[in-house]
């Protein structure tokens, strides 16, 4: 079969490899129809996460056809369309008992991280893909759902509902910023409202990605690095601050920029992959009853995102902005790597 393999930091190449085939009895092996590029992928490319070695294939998220099962799968069947989930759960162990699956103790070399799919194990950017403790980590299509909408699901969609409403205590007449209007981050704007909150701001640097953030939910735009900004925001809450600020990013200055908009007894939810240290001003922010969260995605409400979807609840399919061939991968990436330019959001890859 193809496959994008990593070859050390800066190299990946579209090549032949050998196809996978089930090893345990609780796998299934799935023919890839649909799967996408995710900005930790572009950070594995950089050589930030060594734990992704050279021969690794790379991606974690996908939809595609079950081609092979385990003995000890019970719940799918050759032929079943199923969404990958970006975490594997063995469902058994004392982190997935506790719904913290992100965190799996079962698969060797794991290590306590059920984000193993294209990090510790060969991934989704194939034509096939091993799927370890398929019954748990492998979720059923109906089949009015198109793969573009169902592959937002593997991730982004979880972990911007997760990490940022769930994490960040959104209630019922909140107002939360949103800062970073990434694919991520528009996935905290269209999924906010789903606990009530009132007004959503989304802020970026980016007019095309605010206006996009409009359509996904936002009630609000505010666009950064302009003077005013914070006031701006602040305005909306009557100079009191925001009930939950989402960073959404992955940099020390937004996350900076959510301590400055959160009002007392407020939360911070970090929902961005940080490379470098940030600051934290504990000494300004213990007065003020800051609650800051931060998490890895369990894909637990993956299955409750899917019902919404199937019901057109959730326009998951406004993040899609560039669409490719399974075999352009490399062109995939190369928009998506240069998003500045190419206004790129979630590029789809399909067979």
């Amino acid at each position: 079969m193809k496959a994008l393999v990593y070859h050390g930091p800066g190299s990946i190449r579209w090549e032949e490899v050998p196809d996978p085939h089930v090893i345990d009895a609780t796998d299934a092996v799935v023919r890839i129809d649909t799967t996408t590029i995710c900005g930790t992928d572009l950070h594995i490319l950089k050589g930030d996460v060594p734990a992704v070695t050279e021969g690794r294939i790379l991606g974690h998220e996908g939809v595609g056809t079950v081609v092979e099962v385990g003995s000890a799968v019970r719940n799918l069947r050759v032929g079943d369309r199923a969404i990958i989930a970006c975490i594997s759960s063995c469902g058994v162990c004392t982190y997935c008992r506790s719904g913290n699956p992100s965190h799996c103790l079962a698969e060797e070399g794991a290590s306590g991280i059920g984000w193993i799919l294209g990090h510790l194990v060969d991934g989704t950017q194939a034509e096939l893909v091993r799927i370890p403790f398929a019954d748990n980590s492998l979720y059923p299509v109906p089949g009015d759902v198109p793969d573009e909408s169902a592959v937002l699901l593997s991730d982004i969609f979880p972990t911007g509902f997760e990490i940022g409403v769930q994490y960040g205590r959104v209630k019922p007449g909140d107002t939360v910023a949103v800062v970073g209007a990434g694919p991520v981050g528009l996935a905290v704007v269209a999924t906010a409202s789903l606990h009530g909150a009132a007004q959503v701001v989304a802020i970026d640097l980016d007019p095309h990605r605010l206006e996009r953030a409009t359509k996904l939910g936002a009630t609000h735009t505010v666009l950064s690095g302009t003077e005013g900004w914070l006031e701006e925001v602040l305005a909306l809450t009557d100079g009191y601050g925001v009930d939950v600020a989402v960073e959404a990013v992955g940099v020390p200055a937004t996350f900076q920029m959510c301590t400055q908009l959160v009002r007392p007894g407020g939360s911070v939810a970090n929902v961005g992959v940080h490379g470098s240290p940030v600051r934290l001003d504990l000494q300004d922010l213990w007065i003020r009853n800051i609650t800051i969260t931060t998490g890895l995605v369990n894909t637990t409400s993956l299955g409750m995102l899917l019902k919404l979807v199937a019901q057109h609840k959730l326009p998951v399919e406004q993040l899609v902005s560039h669409r490719f061939a399974l075999d352009d991968v490399m062109q995939a990436y190369a928009t998506f790597g240069d998003a500045a330019r190419t206004q790129a959001l979630k590029v789809v890859l399909s067979r």
